[in-house]
């Protein structure tokens, strides 16, 4: 994982239209985020949305009913945010700006108390659960003596007797009345919002049940008048039947129901922003300041770029900033869900948020407020969360109509049955419960709670997805390009193979070679270099050094009081200085052949060893492009590289096809032609500057998160571990997301499709069926609460990342060492078998690599000795961290190669000589660990 991934997230989303998205904002146009109170269904939203899209100078307007969030893009110079909240407010609803992400981190971190631990006071959630609340315990003991008093005698409870016969109806009847008024009183948000949204002629889901109760209510204060006239004027008969047609304990239980079927759904909302609060919690409150020589305590809003912030081991890091003193090692798992530490030395990057573990340092703030990392990553998340994917199209049509079509069915099932001859009492019930049953929740909730779980469980392991959009089409690619460098391999190139004259060993060779490349800028010096201290070599002073451009470099060394020549390069290089190569090119031509670049080495005037330096590629490639492949995506890779080396590339990874020599801004003419000659949805993965038109032309652009921040700008999903496999894990995620909506979407429009009809009294005349309104409030609930559980499932997702696979940055790449011997004909392995000498050897230290780290076809075995193997039983590892250790700790012996199991709690070790146990155990032992058992295998 490259650590320099502070700067690369983008916190706004792109917008694509059609095949083009926008790649300059109008330099009038400001976008900025209101909180909007009031909103109970799409139907809210839509009527939000329309409002504030009708004011001349609004671009573009996002609400989401998930989050009570509204964006709006306008122009500045014609819109103020008090026209677009006044215009929300005209709607019947209520807007203010949104508070700053710095700043609901602050407040996040004083308000740490929270509903079930689960937020912070001021989410608006925790304040609608806690309204809810209080309301259902309020209304709880009222609706069951009003049910006991209405339905007593049918549920064969005793009443007392002033509440019987003709004698105690008008008792019978005003208890009722008076105990309903108290729920209608807790609850008259229904009545207040969907009144006023009515007179406002959009109609919401409150309006519905407003009417349904309040036509309940009112019904049963007129059955109580008909009560009280019969009663006086000696009309028994009258009295008796409105005794039993009073709907008090209906309007209750309606009320009482969609109470706590809302409450349900704000405890899932609650649990879907899980993610995206644990992001803002995670910022300190505080920060160590070095301040006039010592350490000083300050809010953390006062921290200004440049000052000098210390860090204890244990604390959270406040900031982002660099190293200038110090060393430790960081637990980014926060921010890029990698769970192994990451070592920091002086000039590294570290990022607010994470975790110092062991060492204490001090760094330099480069960012403060809402140009931290944290804060753009919760900025994005937010953003993605209020977009909307393509499948909400059909939903919002639909909602923007179904609540006034409700209201008409409703109307026309009263109308139709009372023209059929049924009772008025019968026509009002079936009424009602088409008004109660056919609340949008549901559908508005279908999609927009499945995109801000995914959304958010993605985010917390280092996806970062800009627009639903985006989740929706990923797995729907029938073509993924990918960029070579950087993307698939590590960017870097490093020395894999060393192929030595006769009479020349590997340390001088490396010493000298570290000398010479040492006064070189040059990447493949740069290879050599560190090809060097990973053995453990440091180099020697030189003179006369010269370096000849796009050739190589000279120099001499004195040893000894000898004086020597040294010479490194190309072919050209070789024959400017006259150095006979002839006989050797073949092998060089075989480095070449696997992609890799050879660098000649010649010592006194003839040749010494050839370096083979390739850009490696990263360990968990292959298996991201085989995962990817299974998906049923066609990887196709994109490189500047010849043809012969992008090919070796490819085969090595399993990649059918290629498109090499490209020069930069030949990526986006590549995925133009594809366009235009292709069906179906394309990608592009990518790290550089020069991929960022590419990432803007494909459907779903892929940045890696340590790539520039041009290419992240133009991206629509972000890695932040910079591992390919999660590209494959983000399309699994976009395929299970996907699945989640559809699954909602057809339950609410199957829902209301089949209980709208029932409601309306359909089967009533073949089976005799209706149903009850205190029935329907119970069922349109229920479907709410199944959407949100149906989106809750996503929580169970697993992300695929495999820690020892994807720790690339601390590991080293093995080198193959072998002879350089004249041949006409090149064959790795026919020189392996005519090796009479063999010195290849690992880097010592804990870095060593281990078998995993070296790709199949780049490292081969050359020796001919016994291989051993053996399993040790090991106690006390509890992580990937503690398994890295060990891993290292035994690779670090000389001639072992071994990996370790976590989960079964055991290590592999393959060894190319004798190896005592008592080694083996000291090893794992001075690791920290403890050694149950050694056991020899068979080979």
């Amino acid at each position: 994982m490259n650590d320099n991934h502070s700067h690369v997230f983008n916190s706004s989303p792109t917008k694509k239209g059609g095949e083009e998205r926008e790649q300059h904002k109008n330099e009038k146009q400001s976008k900025e985020h209101f909180v909007v109170e009031g909103m109970t269904c799409a139907a809210c939203q839509h009527a939000v949305e329309r409002a504030v899209s009708a004011i001349d100078g609004v671009a573009d307007v996002r609400v989401s009913l998930m989050t009570n969030a509204m964006e709006v893009a306008f122009d500045k110079e014609s819109v103020s945010t008090q026209t677009i909240e006044e215009a929300v407010e005209k709607a019947g609803y209520h807007a203010h700006k949104k508070q700053s992400t710095s700043a609901k981190q602050g407040e996040s971190a004083k308000n740490a108390g929270s509903v079930d631990g689960q937020a912070h006071e001021e989410n608006p959630f925790v304040l609608q659960a806690k309204d809810m609340r209080k309301r259902l315990i309020i209304s709880a003991p009222f609706l069951l003596a009003l049910i006991t008093i209405a339905m007593g005698p049918m549920l064969g409870v005793p009443l007392p007797t002033f509440f019987l016969g003709l004698q105690g109806s008008m008792n019978f009847a005003l208890a009722q009345f008076l105990l309903v008024l108290p729920i209608v009183f807790v609850n008259r948000t229904y009545f207040t919002s969907g009144f006023k949204s009515l007179r406002h002629g959009q109609p919401n889901m409150d309006s519905l049940i407003g009417v349904g109760a309040a036509a309940a209510v009112l019904y049963g204060v007129f059955a109580l008048f008909q009560i009280s006239y019969g009663l006086g004027f000696g009309e028994a008969e009258r009295a008796l039947h409105f005794r039993h047609d009073l709907y008090f304990e209906g309007a209750g239980t309606i009320l009482f129901l969609i109470t706590l079927g809302k409450y349900g759904e704000v405890r899932s909302k609650l649990k879907t922003t899980h993610s995206l609060r644990s992001l803002i919690a995670l910022q300190p409150k505080t920060a160590r300041i070095w301040r006039d020589g010592e350490e000083v305590v300050v809010p953390i809003e006062e921290v200004e770029k440049g000052d000098i912030l210390c860090v204890r081991p244990g604390e959270r890091i406040a900031l982002d900033g660099v190293l200038v003193e110090g060393q430790s090692s960081v637990d980014e798992s926060a921010i890029t869900g990698e769970s192994i530490p990451v070592e920091k030395q002086v000039g590294d990057r570290v990022t607010g948020a994470t975790m110092n573990t062991v060492g204490a340092f001090r760094f330099r703030a480069t960012a403060v407020g809402e140009e931290t990392t944290l804060s753009k990553i919760i900025a994005l998340v937010e953003e993605a969360q209020a977009t909307k994917a393509p499948m909400q199209a059909l939903a919002d049509k639909i909602s923007a109509v179904f609540v006034p079509t409700v209201i008409g069915l409703s109307l026309l099932t009263f109308v139709i049955w009372l023209a059929i001859g049924k009772p008025f009492t019968f026509a009002f019930r079936l009424a009602i419960s088409v008004l109660v049953i056919s609340c949008p929740c549901a559908l508005g909730l279908a999609t927009p709670v499945v995109v801000m779980v995914a959304t958010g469980k993605a985010a917390e392991h280092g996806l970062l997805i800009k627009s639903a959009e985006a989740l929706e089409r990923l797995h729907e690619l029938q073509i993924l390009a990918l960029d070579k460098t950087g993307t698939i391999t590590e960017g870097r190139p490093q020395v894999t193979d060393i192929l030595l004259c006769e009479g020349m060993d590997t340390k001088t060779l490396l010493r000298l070679a570290a000398s010479l490349e040492a006064q070189s800028e040059q990447p493949l010096a740069q290879a050599v270099m560190e090809a060097a201290e990973a053995y453990g070599i440091s180099p020697d002073p030189v003179d006369d050094f010269t370096a000849v451009p796009g050739m190589g470099v000279s120099a001499s060394i004195t040893q000894k009081g000898t004086t020597s020549s040294l010479i490194a390069g190309n072919v050209r290089m070789m024959q400017k200085e006259g150095i006979a190569i002839a006989a050797y090119s073949a092998m060089a031509e075989g480095l070449a052949e696997k992609g890799k670049t050879p660098i000649f080495f010649a010592l006194n005037g003839k040749p010494a060893a050839i370096f083979g330096v390739a850009d490696v590629i990263k360990s968990t490639s292959r298996m991201a492009i085989q995962e990817i492949t299974e998906q049923g995506i066609t990887p196709v890779m994109l490189t500047g590289d010849n043809p012969r080396t992008a090919k070796a590339i490819a085969e090595q990874l399993g990649i059918e096809r290629f498109v090499a020599g490209l020069l930069p801004q030949e990526k986006d003419q590549v995925l133009r032609s594809w366009k235009e000659t292709h069906e179906g949805y394309m990608g592009m993965v990518g790290d550089g500057i020069n991929d960022a038109p590419a990432l803007v032309r494909a459907d779903v652009g892929i940045a890696i998160g340590a790539g520039t921040d041009v290419a992240v700008e133009s991206a629509d999903i972000v890695l932040v571990r910079s591992d390919l496999r999660d590209v494959a894990t983000a399309i699994a995620l976009s395929a299970r997301t996907t699945a989640k909506i559809r699954q909602n979407l057809f339950w609410a429009f199957f829902y209301n499709v089949l209980c709208i009809p029932v409601a309306a009294g359909v089967l009533y005349p073949f089976f005799g069926i209706t149903l009850n309104p205190m029935i329907a409030s119970a069922a349109m609930g229920l479907s709410s609460v199944f959407v949100m559980t149906n989106a809750l499932t996503l929580q169970r997702f697993r992300i695929q990342q495999d820690s020892v696979l994807s720790s690339t940055k601390e590991k080293k790449q093995a080198i193959n060492i072998r002879p350089l011997t004249k041949r006409i004909g090149y064959n790795e392995n026919s020189d392996v078998q005519e090796q009479k000498e063999e010195e290849d050897f690992a880097p010592h230290g804990k870095n060593a690599p281990s078998s995993e780290d070296v790709p199949g076809d780049i490292a081969h075995s050359t020796r001919k000795e016994k291989t051993l193997k053996k399993q040790i039983l090991i106690e006390g590892m509890s992580c990937a961290h503690c398994q890295k250790h060990v891993q290292d700790a035994l690779n670090a012996i000389d001639g072992v190669q071994a990996t370790v199991d976590l989960e079964k709690a055991v290590a592999q070790v393959t060894a190319t000589k004798e190896i005592s146990d008592t080694l083996l155990k000291q090893a794992v032992e001075d690791a920290g660990y403890t050694v149950r058992s050694i056991e020899e295998k068979a080979c």
